[in-house]
């Protein structure tokens, strides 16, 4: 391996640390952001009446019940 030798980093990767860089509070933000949609506590009575509740759908969903 030759001194001049530097590890190799994408385009992409050069990108976001500049981005971080520029706005140290990003990840932060990001994390606020994400626990407003995702990380949340579930409501496990809720989500039984859902599954009980839940029609099965058919083989085929465009086939008609005629006679």
């Amino acid at each position: 391996m030759p001194l001049f030798w530097k590890p190799y980093k994408s385009e992409v990767t050069q990108f976001i640390e500049e981005l971080k860089a520029k706005k140290p509070t990003l990840e932060a933000e990001q994390r606020a952001g994400r626990g407003l949609l995702w990380d949340r506590q579930i409501d496990r009575e809720a989500q039984a009446e859902y599954l009980a509740a839940r029609v099965p759908q058919q083989p085929y969903v465009y086939q008609t019940h005629g006679k």
